[in-house]
């Protein structure tokens, strides 16, 4: 009888713990850049299965910030397997491999980024590729004006240009770029122009270079800036109206041709528009209004098209704080973290299952930090 007693007891206790186990989420780890003067670290912090964020450490890249927030996004990246991790440190001109670690990050090397300032990077396979923004003034076209420059990263994560991959986005004129990103089939980059209004892609050739030439179009509204590649050729891109009344405005690009199509649906959101990131399932977007302080949440529809979040039949904004910018969900999908650099912090948010949000904790990070990423 004491036998089938503990028996049972000891099937009570596992019961018990399988369940506290999968109500438990799993904890995430969420990058940034400081992007301070005197240098630049990768910053990383513990976001808890309560939504509690801790720093729990600075990894030097060994290169310079600039000491002022970018118009930008995707400072930083890993790659697929979720290995390897690089950064961009504007202030120098380089960019920084780092080997992912369960205690860290592993300095591995760093690179001249082909340009005079990066501030977003790309990866597909073993490929990287980073948008540099010109200085206006050099006399190299490589550092006078905006370009993208390649790179591959070998088995043991060290960076290597690619000969003859830089190209010049505009040969006439600065276009304030925001972002470089892959498409989904890693055929197509896509830069996006604050200043000239652009889309513009390059498709990719055999030898990992991109075209010669780029393929260009312009935006819905002005100022392009942040964007989200999903499912079947769609992009979703925050077009920010020079710091008006903003949408989130999606468009379908040729994966062989790299031609971005018409217009295929906009969504009136908040005021300076400019970044977004999408579910796993792509399904629910989030977009950051810096103007506003706020996150807009927004329904994907198959065909591309969006839908406010929300019954209302308009935006209904979730505060965030001063001065966001960028976001970034956790791999899990269970939280989404902003960057406040007005409140000088990183703030988490719980994600319900139908993607609706409600804050969490935050933590300090430097007014000048730049870029998010989640692994």
């Amino acid at each position: 009888m004491n036998t089938l007693q503990d028996t049972k007891k000891l099937i009570l206790t596992l019961l018990v713990t399988i369940t506290l186990l999968l109500s438990v989420s799993a904890q995430a780890i969420v990058y940034t850049i400081s992007n301070e003067l005197n240098g630049n670290d990768v910053i990383a912090f513990d976001v808890s299965s309560r939504g509690n964020i801790k720093e729990i450490g600075r990894f030097d890249t060994q290169g310079l910030g600039t000491g002022t927030t970018l118009g930008n996004q995707s400072a930083l990246t890993t790659d697929a397997s979720d290995r390897w991790l690089f950064a961009v440190s504007p202030g120098s001109g380089e960019i920084t491999s780092f080997r992912l670690q369960p205690d860290g990050l592993q300095f591995v090397n760093k690179v001249a980024s082909g340009g005079s300032r990066p501030l977003s990077v790309t990866v597909f396979g073993t490929l990287v590729y980073v948008l540099n923004e010109g200085d206006g003034n050099s006399e190299d076209p490589a550092l006078r004006y905006d370009n993208i420059s390649g790179f591959r990263f070998t088995g043991g994560g060290i960076l290597e240009p690619i000969p003859d991959s830089t190209r010049i986005i505009d040969l006439t004129q600065l276009t304030a770029p925001a972002q470089i990103g892959f498409n989904k089939s890693g055929t197509v980059l896509l830069i996006t122009e604050k200043a000239t209004n652009m889309l513009t892609t390059f498709v990719m050739q055999a030898d990992d270079t991109p075209a010669v030439a780029p393929v260009k179009r312009s935006s819905f509204i002005p100022t392009p800036f942040g964007f989200s590649f999903g499912d079947r050729d769609y992009v979703f891109i925050t077009e920010a109206n020079n710091g008006g009344p903003g949408v989130t405005a999606s468009y379908r690009i040729d994966r062989e041709t790299g031609i971005v199509s018409n217009l295929i649906d906009s969504i009136d959101q908040g005021n300076a528009t400019c970044w977004t990131v999408l579910s796993s399932d792509q399904t629910v977007g989030y977009a950051t209004n810096t103007a506003d302080g706020t996150v807009s949440l927004y329904r994907v529809n198959f065909d591309g098209t969006m839908e406010y979040f929300f019954s209302s039949g308009q935006d209904t904004p979730i505060p965030s704080g001063t001065g966001i910018r960028d976001a970034i969900l956790t791999q899990n999908n269970q939280f989404l973290v902003t960057l406040n650099n007005g409140d000088s912090v990183i703030r988490g948010f719980f994600v319900n299952r139908t993607g609706a949000i409600s804050p969490r904790g935050t933590a300090a990070i430097p007014a000048s930090a730049s870029g998010l990423i989640a692994r």
